[in-house]
């Protein structure tokens, strides 16, 4: 894994931040077929089509090197994410817990901050409640306690909260 990846400073001289790459060549070979020479592309085949309407083409079958490529580098992408997750949690610094927010948020993994809508248990986790006299805000929620984490849609990690509660129920 090592060798997928470049990793710059953490802060260039110009005071740009840094990023993570990944080689174009590893691309390129888990898309060719990890090492396997380039084989010419076949013509799709023609299927009937009405008057007037342009053939279809689908894309590229993928063959098993590229599949098994592909299935590495997203159980890697998994593992790095659940690894940052675990970092956030335990950073002490305001700027590093940002920092790694921001980067997972580059990454298609944002953070769930529910403040102000209404609970929903199956997104959200109750943490505690706290009493309100008014109405409207009988079961939204007060405040993200540990924030939550989806990665593009998907629930990762759900947000524990606090919620209103009507007092005197």
């Amino acid at each position: 894994m090592a060798s997928w990846f470049r990793r710059g400073k953490d802060e260039t001289e110009d005071g740009s931040e840094s990023t993570i790459e990944v080689k174009a060549s590893v691309i390129a070979d888990a898309a060719r077929g990890a090492g396997d020479p380039p084989s010419p592309p076949t013509p799709p085949s023609p299927r009937p089509t009405d008057a007037g309407e342009a053939p279809a083409e689908g894309p590229p079958e993928a063959g098993p090197a590229v599949d098994g490529a592909l299935e590495a580098a997203l159980a890697e992408r998994r593992s790095l994410v659940q690894l940052c997750l675990y970092a956030l949690d335990r950073a002490r610094s305001a700027g590093v817990a940002e920092r790694i927010e921001e980067g997972l948020a580059g990454v298609g993994v944002s953070a769930v901050r529910p403040d102000g809508v209404r609970f929903d248990p199956a997104h959200h986790e109750a943490g505690g409640t706290v009493a309100t006299a008014d109405d409207s805000l009988d079961g939204l929620v007060a405040e993200t306690e540990v924030v939550g984490f989806s990665d593009r849609g998907e629930l990762l990690r759900a947000p524990v909260v606090t919620v209103y509660s009507k007092a005197g129920r």
